[in-house]
């Protein structure tokens, strides 16, 4: 029987979701044979309180659906209505309550208030609507509820370290619970948020935000996480002239106080919260990388702006070079931009082609070209530390023009990385000149928003005649043109490189082997986690990459190689992890938090855990907090 292209495509679709299916928890009060684990997701759940103080926590509560049996045990009768509704019932009411706001800002807000009520119905709304309402608590608009956070602003959620109060550091984090109770920190300084630049205090959202992401795409425990800013204040002039603004009013501080103040975070951090993994996010482009390579042989610590980005950017070019039969130790790659983002992915594919050819890092630069706005970046541009290693040699280009078109020109690349926030600089005659010299270019406009694009995919697509490999930044409906057999339509569906693929699992493998590193072998083995679950490996007008639809089965995936790569390098702590694929996927996805209602059980306060005593980030619930610093 003949198939055609369309009903092949929908095959695919068919049996490339079954490809990505997690096998289904079990129900929320049965038991495992990993249910011993601390972090346990099956049975039920202890609880030490009842009344108003149970409704007012959001682990705890979930407002009608308490059964009839917990509302006369936990003394909930009288404070709820009589009807006892399904979560399924909650998520409908809520996505009304959702779709009534009149813009994105309004959703957003709505949603925040929902997550400070009930934290099952929260994730579970975002789960059963991941698509559309991941750029509602993501980019873009989330960045917007962050340039208007002192505006908005209504309760206080995280922990805001004043640069100013530098003795006060130690205090103020070990508010925030005993050294077992807090798994993720991320922590910005406020200076580079979401491409919208110093946003100061208002940074706190951003590590909120992420946090949200590490739940909803690696069950991430809600109530085992900490969002921190470190206000060092600001050069947003806007900012500083608003009497709303609720960060210190001063111009951001730089040098030896501002290193003084990350470092008294970092060492009062791992000294109060030793099993906790830190994610910096979004610091400036002159202190993101240092931070990172300072830190990172010390502790568990992870740069999304760094490092995600490389990696999903990797995993992209990966599954391109595999769809177009090349191998990734003969890659030659163009990167447009030279930021923060830009030397990153160039980091990880150096690292990557290292690796594969068994050559030193500085050999593997020599195969990656930065280009930025003073053309390509050579041994007589001024290079910050982490340009340096990719410059060129400026006596080998003398004579030469360096724009990005006459290197293309060149070198010959077969890959081309956007990440400039120049509209359009990928023209027709840049394209056309990068697929002149390689069947199936690997091109990647990776700059956001989606107004900031290098170029949008139907003008590569159709400038290369089909035969471009795309992924972009943001989303883009698929393209359709003449490129199947004989000319005939086809449609080419474009992977975004959304970093949310790529961190969560990372940071879900990192907190569960207890990693006392994250390293070079751990990062490449989740990039490969996800390139193996690639769509366009079987249908190369499939994405390059999984939808964020698909992120939790490609996080078990990718926390599997993470752990299995940090056991390699021996820098796994945690015991008795198991190393058969199938028992240690089912060991993480049973350490997985996810938005179900386990049954509560009563316990008595005495002898309970901070947990049951509904303590967690609950600042003021512990005593003596000044001797549990000088303790520590």
């Amino acid at each position: 029987m003949y198939l055609t292209r369309s009903v092949l495509r929908s095959l695919r679709r068919h049996f490339n979701h079954r490809s990505f299916h997690t096998p289904a928890k079990m129900p929320a009060d049965t038991k495992t044979k990993f249910s011993h684990l601390p972090l346990s997701t099956s049975g039920p759940v202890e609880c030490a309180v009842s009344g108003t103080v149970l409704l007012n926590t959001p682990y705890f509560n979930r407002g009608s659906a308490h059964s009839a049996k917990e509302r006369r045990e936990f003394n909930l009768t009288g404070l709820l209505p009589s009807s006892i509704q399904t979560l399924e019932q909650q998520v409908d009411r809520a996505y009304e309550q959702y779709s009534a706001g009149h813009d994105d800002l309004a959703k957003n807000t709505f949603l925040t208030s929902l997550k400070e009520q009930n934290l099952v119905l929260y994730f579970k709304l975002l789960q059963d609507h991941m698509k559309e309402m991941f750029s509602i608590v993501y980019t873009p608009t989330e960045g917007d509820a962050i340039q208007n956070f002192s505006r908005l602003f209504r309760r206080p959620e995280g922990c805001f370290l004043n640069i100013n109060d530098l003795d006060r550091v130690p205090h103020d984090l070990a508010q925030w619970g005993k050294p077992e109770d807090i798994d993720y920190i991320v922590v910005t300084d406020g200076e580079e948020i979401l491409g919208i630049g110093d946003q100061g205090a208002g940074g706190i959202l951003i590590s909120v935000a992420k946090l949200v992401l590490t739940t909803l795409c690696a069950g991430i425990h809600p109530d085992r996480t900490l969002p921190v800013v470190l206000d060092c204040g600001t050069d947003n002039e806007k900012l500083l002239s608003d009497d709303l603004y609720l960060g210190l009013r001063q111009k951001r501080e730089r040098g030896e106080k501002y290193d003084k103040f990350v470092d008294e975070f970092v060492k009062s951090a791992r000294k109060l919260f030793p099993r906790a993994y830190i994610h910096f996010e979004d610091f400036g482009l002159t202190n993101a990388r240092r931070i990172l390579d300072h830190y990172r042989p010390e502790i568990p610590c992870f740069n999304d702006d760094v490092q995600g980005t490389g990696c999903v950017t990797l995993a992209a070019i990966m599954a391109g070079l595999h769809v177009s039969k090349q191998k990734l130790q003969d890659t030659k790659m163009i990167i447009f931009g030279a930021g923060t983002a830009g030397v990153g992915i160039a980091d990880q594919v150096r690292d990557a082609i290292a690796t594969e050819k068994g050559i030193g890092k500085e050999e593997a630069a020599k195969q990656i070209w930065l280009i930025d706005r003073p053309g390509l970046l050579t041994t007589q541009t001024e290079l910050d530390h982490g340009q340096k290693t990719y410059a060129k040699d400026a006596s080998e280009w003398d004579g030469k023009e360096r724009s990005l078109q006459s290197v293309i020109r060149e070198v010959h690349p077969n890959v081309l990385i956007g990440t400039s926030t120049v509209p359009k600089a990928f023209t027709e005659d840049i394209v056309r000149e990068m697929a002149k010299h390689t069947d199936r270019p690997v091109i990647l406009p990776l700059s956001n928003p989606t107004r900031l694009h290098e170029a949008v995919p139907a003008d590569i697509l159709k400038w290369t005649d089909g035969r471009a490999l795309v992924a972009t930044g943001s989303p883009f409906d698929p393209v359709k043109g003449p490129w199947g057999p004989d000319g005939k339509e086809i449609e080419i569906e474009v992977a975004e490189c959304n970093n949310s693929v790529v961190f969560p699992g990372i940071g879900l493998g990192a907190v569960l082997s207890r990693a006392s590193q994250v390293t070079d072998k751990m990062l490449v083995a989740a990039v490969r986690g996800v390139a193996d679950l690639s769509p366009a490996l079987s249908d190369d007008t499939a994405p390059l990459l999984p939808g964020v639809e698909h992120v939790r089965a490609v996080s078990v995936r990718v926390a599997r190689e993470v752990i299995l790569a940090a056991l390699a390098d021996g820098v796994a702590t945690e015991s008795d992890i198991p190393t058969r694929k199938d028992d240690l996927d089912e060991w993480i996805r049973e350490q997985m938090w996810h938005p179900v209602y386990r049954p509560l059980k009563r316990v008595e306060p005495a002898g309970a855990s901070r947990a049951a005593k509904a303590q967690l980030k609950v600042v003021g619930s512990l005593e003596k907090v000044e001797d549990k610093v000088t303790r520590e």
